[in-house]
């Protein structure tokens, strides 16, 4: 038998708070986008940052998958970034064979809670396919296999100088701040 709607409400408030006050011990005078990330976390929600250069969106980002406890992964996106880029790349290992290792979406597993896609808007469209059925399914299928990832959390952020039109698909699935 589950507890009392009371006694759960007060449980994930305290744990709300509790993640507020550690992300606070490492970004100070950002109380309300702090609470605003924390309704979109407890809401299992995704989050289109707004801001500009150099303002503290991956120290943020960072502090915050320190206070939940899992992994934190980040690319950049660039007009020639690949929907496999996400998956996994390969190089030449020193024996001079070809080598594949995971990407930034299959590296921390089951274990990936925060994942900051820096610069959204400069991927292709094939990138933001591949990142709205992730952030919907919260699992990926490579190498013949199914990867989980149901803690995940997509925070993406935008270019200010380069706005376009291409995110008003991943703005119908994220929380803007």
């Amino acid at each position: 038998m589950s507890p009392p709607l009371d006694a759960q409400l007060t449980d994930w408030r305290s744990h709300a708070l509790k993640l507020e006050d550690e992300v606070k011990k490492v970004i100070v005078g950002q109380d309300k986008a702090i609470r605003l990330m924390n309704i979109a976390i407890f809401a299992r929600g995704h989050v289109l940052l707004d801001g500009g250069v150099g303002v503290g969106k991956t120290t943020l980002l960072q502090a915050i998958a320190r206070g939940i406890g899992g992994a934190y992964e980040r690319i950049e996106g660039t007009v020639d970034l690949m929907p496999n880029d996400l998956i996994y790349h390969t190089f030449l290992g020193p024996d001079g064979r070809p080598q594949i290792d995971e990407g930034p979406l299959l590296r921390a597993g089951e274990n990936l809670s925060v994942f900051f896609f820096n610069e959204i808007n400069r991927a292709r469209p094939q990138v933001h396919a591949l990142m709205l059925r992730v952030m919907a399914e919260r699992s990926l299928s490579a190498f013949k296999k199914e990867y989980r990832m149901p803690h995940m959390i997509v925070f993406a952020d935008r270019n200010q100088v380069e706005k376009t039109k291409l995110l008003k698909s991943l703005q119908r699935h994220v929380t803007a701040l």
